[in-house]
């Protein structure tokens, strides 16, 4: 079975040192460049979807947690507060909506700013029992791609509509293949905040958002301030998890006394809907390590191009090329030691898609050999239309590592073969 934490060790993507402790995983370069890319990605995604990011602290006063709620409903999977004196005691964040909701109060609102969607990729932590670790995909120290919408009640259908349609855009991109949808209820013998009507209109919301899309409902697994839509995953072992979320809450806007002054002149509370388009950093991690084998798309993959002379009479061409693909915003490195069979091979045991053989010939004439990482290989091209080919790939965005034929424009490339690319050996 694919396990990623044994492909996150053969990959040198992250580590679980005990010296550091249970559930706290140390992204490796490797690991840390993928994920970097991916958050660039996301941040971008959001910036031209309306949102404003922000930073906040990992912890706040315990009095924060108290006004959350978080104290009295989810105190159980908090890490025990932490006391400077008699009046001064911290709690690490199970969650950054408290935070968001001092950010939306730092001043006064008009409806003219609604939706208000802010956004950020936080650190929140979380007391797991120890037995239910494991790698990436249960920590204790969560990087959470998280944001809070405050709307007008009016905006809250459309606001969903919205946020669906980034989180179907942003898992083509990743290559999340979503197992289904949840409509997380309440249960009997949970705590939860709130009166019945405003349950009753927050899931009639949802559901709308939902019209036209299969779902299965939850009872029990809402969250402690409102009901919620789970974009479910299954991983190589079959396990069922949540990835995205969305939820609707009207309990913190009335604990913080949030407000907007509407067009009559009138104070009104927002509504304030929680998503995340792709979860924690962790567990989408966890999921795209098994699903793509370690073989991530390339404009994620941790090296995109690795550039292999075949002797050190091509080490200045591949240098060179080396240099331009990193201007170009490629992850280059060059390979140089041992055999050129070997080091092919290594490439492909590290999943990097693109290998850039240099040889006598190539070197001479300003070519390059590319061999993918599947094994198909493409004869001898000019370096400009090698790296404008993964380029165009990296910027597309795309699952396959070369270029549709109609996208391609120019000459044609030359024909794939499991043996093409002479290197002037």
């Amino acid at each position: 079975m694919i396990d990623h934490r044994k492909l996150g060790r053969e990959l040198d993507l992250f580590v679980s040192d005990p010296l550091a402790g249970a559930g706290l995983p140390i992204w490796l370069p490797a690991g840390a460049a993928a994920r970097h890319a991916v958050e660039e990605y996301v941040r971008e995604l959001e910036r031209r979807a309306g949102y404003q990011h922000v930073y906040s602290p990992p912890l706040g006063k315990r009095e924060l947690f108290e006004r959350s709620g978080h104290l009295g409903y989810f105190a159980d999977d908090m890490f025990p507060p932490m006391r400077l004196s008699a009046d001064d005691e911290f709690v690490l964040r199970p969650a950054l909506c408290p935070h968001h909701a001092l950010v939306y109060r730092a001043r006064g609102r008009s409806y003219r700013e609604l939706p208000l969607r802010i956004a950020e990729l936080g650190g929140m932590y979380r007391a797991e029992r120890s037995g239910v670790l494991g790698g990436l995909s249960r920590v204790r120290a969560i990087s959470l791609n998280d944001a809070h919408n405050f709307c007008a009640l009016d905006q809250v259908g459309d606001e969903v509509a919205e946020i669906l349609r980034l989180i179907r855009e942003a898992h083509a991109a990743l290559g999340v293949r979503p197992a289904g949808f949840r409509l997380s209820l309440r249960g009997p013998g949970q705590k939860y905040v709130g009166d019945d009507d405003q349950w009753a209109r927050a899931e009639e919301l949802l559901r709308g958002a939902l019209a036209g899309v299969e779902y299965v409902e939850a009872p029990g697994d809402a969250a402690f301030y409102g009901p919620k839509i789970d974009i479910q995953i299954v991983d190589a072992g079959g396990r069922e998890s949540t990835l995205a979320t969305v939820q609707l809450d009207f309990d913190k806007p009335e604990r913080f006394d949030l407000s907007y002054t509407d067009r009559d002149g009138s104070r009104r509370r927002p509504v304030m809907v929680h998503r995340s388009l792709v979860g924690s950093m962790e567990r989408l991690f966890a999921y795209l390590i098994e699903v793509h084998q370690g073989a991530f798309p390339a404009w994620y993959a941790p090296v995109q191009l690795v550039v292999l002379p075949v002797d050190d009479g091509q080490a200045a061409a591949a240098a060179d090329l080396a240099r331009r693909g990193e201007a170009a915003g490629l992850r280059v490195e060059v390979d140089a030691a041992g055999s050129l069979g070997a080091r092919v091979r290594d490439a492909a045991r590290r999943r990097v898609p693109y290998a850039a053989v240099i040889g006598p010939r190539e070197a001479a004439d300003g070519r390059v050999a590319l061999r993918l990482r599947d094994g198909r290989g493409l004869d001898p091209i000019p370096v400009d239309a090698a790296l404008g080919l993964v380029t165009g790939v990296v910027a597309a965005r795309s699952a396959d590592l070369l270029p549709d034929a109609p996208d391609r424009g120019g000459p044609a490339l030359p024909e794939l073969g499991p043996a093409a690319g002479a290197h002037g050996g």
